[in-house]
């Protein structure tokens, strides 16, 4: 079988689905016949390492996912390096914004490679089929769910391609229908994948529980949450590493808390003329420090760096501050270290995902580093379970054991709070627990909190981001876009 990281293989083998093309519409050349395709199992395997290879262009999304929160600031060289990141901070986003084009086309990539797959589900049967179609089925509701995330009502097409004419047929969805989708894909996928697979970066049955947890979360579906999500917690593989500070290195990756993680590789160069082709974790170079010179860490773009706020939100003796957040200044102080700052620079960097020493420095060095994206960790489906058990009134004690558990290895002493104080807890943990990790605006938004809490958020507007106007225009100008933002 095909690694997943070798992602150049399948692209010389598939050329037939979507390379490099970042706009919604995919459009096949019309000399291929794609109904010859899918006559074995190894053209469905094809098809489905293809259809994880969009996984690693979401390394926008999670930096976006910090930058839109009061988590860090933008960053980079100036108030003018890739506006479309400044923007996204300052909260001034408009539907012409690059960024949020990425997002909205590469997504749609995904979605059109898992319904590749699912449109000709019944075309060859062979043994473990369902196993191919549920991981297919996974990473359409992941796509779809980082869609709905950020847009709102969004085009859905299932188990069809969507292909060059249908977007003047295909109306916004809204996003409770797609909400639905998710769940019937992620439910099909949990009852047919196992907790672990022969191969790192393959969908499990974990991952597949884990992100429906989630999606039930953010329709405050707490009952069908704590179920599923307690569910994993007491029948799965996982549990929390016992040293957090080796969560994020290289040599630790697809370890015992990782119940999804996207694989990333320096063995293939990437540039600037094409982001998502990059086998590397693109947002690493953006974290890392700019111009820097010492031992560990390697230079980066000096984007997506930490404020002051969340660096006291950490308690006094919690163990992860050192993990999750670089002192620059103490470091070099140290060290003998040398660096230069950028714009807005607060003196802080995200040490859970800058660049290390060690790779192969694969041209671009900044485009290509190897460092996985631990997209849902058991740390995270325990406080989303504690979240889902306290918020939906069920149990405050099971949602305290599930809290503690965190702050337990944490180096932080039990709470015994209870009712809204608990929720307060639980929402504080989540933030020194998960930041830089790309969840923070999203919690904030399906909270209710946001607007209180980022400068510059507008209540009715800011809780989903601009259509790209593009896409409307591609689509015949039949959309609206969403309140707040102009066409």
């Amino acid at each position: 079988m095909k690694k997943l990281k070798n992602k150049n293989i399948i692209l010389v083998v598939l050329t037939l689905i979507l390379s490099c093309s970042d706009d919604f519409i995919d459009v096949s050349p019309q000399a291929e016949n794609s109904e010859e395709f899918f006559n074995s199992e190894a053209d469905y395997q094809s098809a489905l390492i293809a259809a994880y290879d969009p996984l690693q262009s979401t390394y926008i999304n999670v930096m976006l996912g910090e930058i839109a929160s009061d988590n860090t600031l933008a960053g980079g060289e100036s108030a003018t390096d890739v506006p479309g990141i400044q923007e996204i901070d300052d909260m001034l986003h408009t539907p012409i914004n690059q960024q949020l084009r990425d997002i909205w086309g590469w997504m749609y990539g995904g979605v059109n490679r898992a319904n590749f797959i699912m449109e000709f589900k019944d075309k060859t049967e062979f043994s473990g089929k369902n196993g191919v179609l549920a991981q297919a089925t996974f990473l359409r509701a992941y796509y779809y769910f980082e869609l709905v995330k950020w847009f709102g009502d969004v085009p859905m097409q299932v188990d069809k391609r969507i292909q060059f004419g249908d977007q003047f047929n295909i109306d916004r969805t809204p996003k409770a229908e797609v909400y639905a989708q998710i769940e019937q894909d992620l439910i099909f996928a949990a009852d047919n994948l196992p907790y672990v697979q022969n191969e790192n970066g393959r969908i499990t049955k974990g991952a597949a529980q884990a992100l429906l947890g989630k999606a039930y979360l953010f329709q405050d579906k707490f009952a069908e949450a704590a179920n599923v999500l307690e569910d994993l917690i007491n029948n799965g593989p996982h549990d929390l590493l016992t040293d957090y500070s080796t969560m994020f290195e290289n040599d630790n990756e697809n370890n015992i808390e990782s119940v999804f993680e996207i694989q990333y590789s320096d063995l293939e160069g990437a540039g600037f003329g094409c982001l998502q082709c990059s086998e590397g974790n693109v947002a690493v170079g953006f974290n890392g420090i700019r111009n820097y010179s010492g031992p560990t860490f390697d230079s980066g773009f000096s984007f997506n760096v930490p404020v002051q706020e969340v660096v006291d939100a950490f308690e006094d003796g919690d163990i992860r501050l050192d993990t999750a957040i670089l002192d620059i200044d103490a470091w070099a102080s140290d060290t003998g270290a040398s660096f230069s700052t950028g714009y807005e620079h607060t003196g802080y960097f995200n040490r859970k995902y800058i660049a290390r020493k060690g790779d192969l420095n694969t041209g671009d060095a900044n485009l290509t580093n190897p460092n996985n994206y631990r997209a849902i960790r058991f740390a995270d489906v325990l406080l989303m379970a504690a979240e889902a058990l306290n918020r939906g009134g069920i149990s405050d004690d099971r949602a305290r054991t599930y809290l503690n558990r965190v702050r337990t290895r944490a180096m932080l002493l039990e709470v015994s709070t209870s009712g809204s104080n608990l929720t307060n807890d639980i929402y504080n943990e989540r933030r020194v627990e998960l930041v830089g990790e790309g969840h923070r605006f999203f919690d904030l938004v399906r909270t209710g909190r946001a607007a209180n809490e980022i400068d510059g958020f507008v209540s009715g507007k800011h809780e989903v981001f601009p259509i790209p106007l593009i896409e409307i225009q591609l689509a015949g100008n039949r959309w609206d876009n969403n309140p707040g933002y102009q066409n």
